[in-house]
C-alpha cells in the first residue's frame, strides 16, 4: 500500500511543480533546467558510479566486507533513475542521494531499522582458512547398498 501512494503522490507533486515553475519562469526555461539536470546528474553519477566500483573491487581483492560499497552502488543507482526522471521533486532527491553522507547516514538507519537498533559486528579482515592447523579427524563409515530403490528417489523424501 505505501508503494502505491508513493505512485501516485510523486506525479502529482511532479505535476504541480511543473505548473508553479512553468508559470513563474515560463516553459522553455523549465525544459531547459530539466535537461541540464539530467545532464549534470548523469554526470554526477558516472563519477561516483565508477568510484563506488573501485571500492567494490577493492574491498573484494583484500577480502573485506562489500556490504558498503554495495549499499552505496544501489543508492547511486537509484538516484540515477530519480535523475533520470523529468521532475523538479525527483531531482532534488536524486541529487541528495549523491552526497556520501546522506547515503552513510540512510545505510545506518536502514542496517538499524532491519536488524531492530542492535549492532552487528562483521569481520572485515581476511577470511581465516578453517582447520588451518592440520587436524586428523577420525571417523567410520560404511556402504548403503542402493538396491530396491528406483533411481530418482533420494531417500530423503517420505513415499
Amino acid at each position: 500500500m505505501p508503494l502505491l501512494i508513493i505512485f501516485i503522490l510523486i506525479p502529482i507533486i511532479e505535476i504541480g511543480l511543473f505548473i508553479q515553475v512553468g508559470g513563474f519562469i515560463g516553459m522553455w526555461k523549465t525544459i531547459a533546467i530539466v535537461i541540464i539536470t539530467a545532464i549534470i546528474g548523469t554526470t554526477l553519477l558516472r563519477r561516483q558510479g565508477i568510484s563506488t566500483m573501485a571500492r567494490l573491487q577493492s574491498s573484494l581483492q583484500t577480502g573485506e566486507n562489500p556490504v558498503d560499497p554495495i549499499a552505496h552502488g544501489a543508492l547511486i543507482l537509484v538516484s540515477g533513475v530519480l535523475l533520470l526522471t523529468p521532475g523538479f521533486f525527483t531531482d532534488g532527491i536524486g541529487f541528495t542521494l549523491l552526497v556520501p553522507q546522506i547515503r552513510a547516514a540512510l545505510i545506518k538507519w536502514g542496517a538499524a531499522r532491519v536488524l531492530g537498533g542492535g549492532f552487528v559486528v562483521m569481520n572485515t579482515g581476511p577470511q581465516q582458512q578453517p582447520n588451518s592447523d592440520n587436524t586428523v579427524l577420525d571417523g567410520d563409515y560404511s556402504v548403503l547398498d542402493d538396491e530396491g530403490q528406483d533411481p530418482g528417489d533420494s531417500g530423503w523424501s517420505k513415499h
